[in-house]
């Protein structure tokens, strides 16, 4: 789907309909509609009331509320007429269940895209997150493939894939296995193909992990690989993580939604060598 025309689409809607209860807001929760400003407002700094209001299909009142709150939770202040984001770096992270509820739709429609870009019979490597997840319980009926993760939950959702290597290694709280167990195991290995998750990704530092175990994993997975694709949602845009573990321009594919900011897309298409919007 076309960023700009989905854009577009979502600033037509609100002009019709900005009145607090319309449909579009109706069917965002709270915490998604937040979390749609912040991605908003991570792809230039700022961002008008007006502008975020039309662009949601939601009223000024409630953007105002939300920015409120989102001013309380540290993650944005209030500048004359809108807000700008806070930047920070992130050393830790909500737990699987939590982060499976944001988006879901969203890495519904990234996973799919993802598993369109999986061939028949290759080794294929599938990193730890929720989007991950998503794309692996879609791809179990591949003919011919072998399956690395260093993640259980991606193991588990493939009970009867025969080919299915894990690497073993200390687990985190994003269910990633990782530490030099697991960078052992990625040295000796040849993948035709990586898909990993990111907790946060930006022009500047690229993809990144809440810490510093998590990264030194990724980047031995990606050491291994000859392609290397990357699956996020357009909220994580601009956040960063503790540690970077792969450039724009060290992607061959990055996976996101119709969700991304069109500065963001761009910046994306600067960088990763293909950018696909699902």
């Amino acid at each position: 789907m076309d960023d700009d025309r989905s854009r577009s689409s979502l600033a037509a809607r609100g002009s019709s309909d900005p009145r607090p209860g319309s449909a579009l807001e109706a069917g965002l929760l709270d915490v998604e509609r937040r979390e749609r400003i912040l991605g908003h407002v991570r792809a230039a700094g700022t961002a008008r009331v007006a502008d975020l209001a039309a662009a949601l299909g939601v009223s000024p009142m409630t953007v105002r509320r939300d920015a409120d709150r989102l001013v309380a939770e540290g993650r944005a202040e209030r500048v004359r007429g809108g807000i700008r984001l806070v930047r920070s770096t992130v050393t830790d992270e909500p737990g699987p269940l939590a982060k499976a509820a944001l988006h879901s739709d969203e890495k519904a429609r990234i996973a799919q895209a993802a598993a369109g870009l999986v061939r028949p019979g290759t080794a294929i490597g599938i990193g730890a997150g929720t989007t991950t997840l998503a794309f692996a319980r879609l791809i179990g009926a591949v003919p011919g493939l072998t399956i690395v993760t260093n993640s259980l939950s991606v193991a588990l959702a493939l009970p009867h894939h025969e080919h299915v290597v894990l690497t073993g290694g200390e687990r985190t709280r994003s269910d990633a296995l990782v530490g030099p167990v697991a960078n052992r195991s990625a040295a000796s290995i040849g993948l035709d193909a990586l898909f990993l998750g990111a907790h946060g990704i930006d022009a500047e530092r690229g993809c990144t992990a809440p810490n510093l175990a998590e990264a030194e994993t990724n980047r031995a997975l990606i050491a291994a690989a000859r392609e290397t694709i990357v699956l996020v949602d357009g909220s994580k845009w601009g956040l960063q993580g503790l540690s970077t573990f792969a450039a724009l321009d060290e992607l061959d594919v990055l996976v996101s939604d119709a969700s991304l900011p069109a500065a963001a897309a761009r910046a994306a298409r600067r960088g990763a060598a293909r950018l696909v919007l699902a």
